[in-house]
């Protein structure tokens, strides 16, 4: 089973975290791939708790999308160390299993058309 972790870094307003878990549950119904949401810090899950529980369900390969804007020290540093911590851990537990990252959102070509429909949403309605 393929499985997919929406990361972002978590926040002390629990609506911003709850809007996470629903781009997550958004993407498990788009795409068709067992999805969890997890977080950095303040929120939960972390990313081990939720790679560990969907090896645990039978994923054998899993997928985290950082749900970051741009590259910084958690897309570039802080995301590689802990899918690094992460695979090291599994090996001993699921050994079939594989954890991989994906880039940002950074040079998406879709994020210059959601920033013009921002604006036109915002000057059709003036």
């Amino acid at each position: 089973m393929i499985a997919l972790v929406v990361f972002a870094h978590g926040s002390k307003v629990e609506a911003a975290n709850e809007a996470v878990r629903e781009v997550a549950r958004r993407v498990q119904i788009r795409g068709g791939y067992v999805t969890e949401a997890a977080f950095l810090e303040i929120a939960r899950p972390d990313l081990a708790s939720a790679v560990e529980a969907l090896a645990g369900r039978g994923a054998t390969r899993i997928v985290v999308l950082p749900y970051f804007l741009a590259p910084g020290r958690h897309a570039e540093r802080d995301l590689p160390r802990l899918i690094d911590d992460i695979r090291a851990r599994l090996r001993d537990i699921h050994s079939n299993v594989r954890i991989d990252g994906a880039a940002n959102l950074d040079g998406h070509p879709a994020l210059v058309g959601m920033l013009i429909d921002r604006a036109t949403a915002v000057l059709e309605g003036s």
